[in-house]
């Protein structure tokens, strides 16, 4: 991983460190990584785990994930606006998997509130239940629990856990790439479900908006614009990955660009990212005007409209492009892979 970046001056006023988040990582990694035994064949650092089944060495490996939905929930509860969030989880946790050549197999979620409304309740597992039929994933099991006290009033918490599978020799964990390939990016579909708390404290406390209210220049309401849905990229990338080549993929979360494409390289390599290869959907520029925040502060919180990248062999970057747009997915070339320091360069 490249070495971490300034502090994010109003992602701080916003309540979140990410140089708190990176030192606890660093702290937890030893303890966690004596819990490995035999079976566990992937790294702390991968957007998921890889756990080799039924033995060590075994042709398919299990691979897993956990997340949540993060501050988007309060955006949610006071828009009122539940149907969506059930469906983000599952879509994050499947991006997360697929990154890695995995198909989920089932689905753990747990829903916890001070007090559960079950007309919420019911809301949400639909958007879960819609996610998991259209990845073709299991939802087994969960747990919803009554805690007074423990949440905000008409407020809930959600997480998620994945687990998925690939066969050994179509794992993609970022080990064959090399200089000479390229970017691949998809398009997001808004914020996903990061940088939430950064975007409510610019929109809602500072902008002084309500969910209701129209972003100005933008044309939509901040529940509408805020509230869309975190893309699932399996449906148009899943076939494609069984007859295309690629040498790694990476699901643009927290930290954006900068944080999560460098996961998808080896050691020895980093990407050239050309920014003006996309053009910046209007409502990160809205925040982004809105907040006083600056551009490079922006690519660090947010994905900035790329929510997805492919990295593949030379060569093979038209077929790729011309296979995406059969699927209909958004899709534009990024850049390309050189030697040097793993992490991300700029081409402006």
């Amino acid at each position: 991983m490249s070495e971490p970046r300034p502090v994010a001056p109003r992602y701080e006023q916003a309540g979140v460190s990410l140089k708190s988040g990176r030192e606890s990582v660093r702290r937890i990694k030893e303890r966690v990584r004596s819990t490995f035994g035999p079976r566990v064949e992937s790294q702390i650092g991968s957007f998921a785990g890889f756990f080799s089944y039924p033995t060590p060495g075994s042709e398919r490996l299990l691979v897993s994930s956990m997340d949540g939905v993060g501050t988007k929930l309060r955006l949610a509860a006071q828009a009122g606006r539940w149907e969506g969030v059930g469906y983000d989880l599952v879509s994050h946790c499947v991006n997360d998997i697929l990154v890695h050549g995995a198909r989920p197999i089932f689905f753990l979620d747990y829903i916890g509130a001070g007090k559960l409304d079950p007309d919420v309740v019911e809301t949400v597992i639909a958007g879960l239940v819609e996610a998991c039929n259209e990845a073709g994933c299991a939802l087994i099991g969960g747990e919803t629990a009554e805690m007074p006290g423990m949440y905000s009033p008409g407020e809930l918490d959600l997480v998620g856990c994945i687990v998925g599978e690939v066969e050994r020799a179509r794992l993609v964990n970022g080990r064959a790439a090399s200089a000479g390939d390229r970017l691949i990016g998809l398009a997001s579909q808004g914020l996903h479900t990061n940088g939430y708390s950064l975007a409510r404290r610019v929109v809602l406390e500072e902008g002084s908006l309500s969910p209701g209210d129209p972003i100005p220049g933008l044309g939509k309401s901040v529940a509408d614009a805020l509230l869309s849905r975190h893309h699932m990229y399996l449906p148009a990338v899943g076939p494609l990955i069984e007859r295309l080549p690629v040498h790694g993929m990476a699901h643009i979360t927290g930290g954006g660009i900068p944080e999560n494409l460098p996961r998808a390289l080896r050691d020895g390599i980093r990407a050239r990212v050309r920014r003006s290869a996309w053009t910046i959907p209007p409502l990160f520029l809205a925040i982004e005007r809105m907040g006083g925040i600056g551009r490079e502060e922006m690519f660090e919180v947010f994905n900035m409209g790329i929510g997805f990248i492919l990295v593949v062999p030379a060569g093979s970057e038209e077929e790729w492009l011309a296979a995406l747009r059969e699927t209909g997915e958004p899709a534009v070339p990024l850049g390309g892979v050189e030697e040097g320091e793993r992490g991300v360069v700029w081409d402006d």
